[in-house]
């Protein structure tokens, strides 16, 4: 299947704290699931094109921590800390994602979702919940939602791989 005939969406209604983005992937929900479960996996395919991550710390259980730093191209680091609030192997993932900071007051909580299109696709959501439409506004701004897709791409590539 080419990517023109997969299905991929993003939304951001403009009165809502919400980025929405979808794809669907050529992989079971297991496989696709354990590229998020893994420190080397993510270290291969989390971020958008040019960034890498170096994984400080990974706990991959509720109320465990994933604390990396994304290096961008030009060079910047972006301290980043994920705390999982829901874990539903296959089916869901519930986090918490802000700076690697205690009390962050812009993080904001993910949950992405791993549906079944038969017995070899997935169709995967990601919603993304800020704490107000102008903090949703500011990541915009940056280009998250294009950033974000282009992750997703990356994401693909390696369970195909």
């Amino acid at each position: 299947m080419t990517a023109a005939t997969l299905k991929v969406r993003a939304s951001s209604p403009a009165d809502q704290p919400t980025i929405t983005m979808e794809r669907e992937f050529d992989a079971p929900p297991d496989v696709l699931f354990r590229a998020f479960t893994e420190a080397e996996a993510l270290k291969a395919w989390y971020g958008p094109n040019g960034f890498t991550i170096t994984v400080l710390a990974m706990d991959f259980r509720v109320g465990g921590l994933f604390r990396f730093t994304m290096h961008g191209p030009d060079g910047t680091d972006y301290p980043n800390r994920i705390e999982y609030r829901d874990i539903t192997p296959a089916e869901r993932l519930d986090y918490r994602h802000g700076s690697d900071i205690d009390n962050d007051p812009n993080a904001f909580e993910v949950t992405t979702t791993f549906k079944a299109l038969g017995s070899k696709r997935t169709l995967l959501t990601r919603t993304s919940v800020f704490p107000s439409v102008e903090a949703r506004n500011a990541v915009m701004k940056f280009g998250a939602v294009e950033l974000g897709m282009q992750t997703l791409e990356k994401l693909a590539a390696y369970v195909k791989g």
